[in-house]
């Protein structure tokens, strides 16, 4: 395994949010997470695919901008 393992903060920083939002995924385990001892890591690659399975494709309806379907 050479998956590097990021603290809550760090992963904070990649999400661009505070250290709360991970925390809370993490609480209600919505991402794979490692304990080691008390210590909270979250692996490189299970952040890639929280990331890949939350994106949201955009959705465009043609028709809303006046093309004849």
């Amino acid at each position: 395994m050479n998956d590097r393992l990021m603290t809550v903060a760090q992963a904070a920083k990649v999400l661009g949010t505070t250290e709360r939002f991970p925390r809370r995924l993490i609480a209600e385990r919505r991402i794979v997470f490692v304990k080691v001892g008390r210590h909270v890591r979250i692996a490189e690659s299970a952040l890639v695919e929280f990331i890949s399975n939350n994106t949201v494709q955009p959705f465009i309806n043609r028709s809303r901008f006046g093309a004849v379907a």
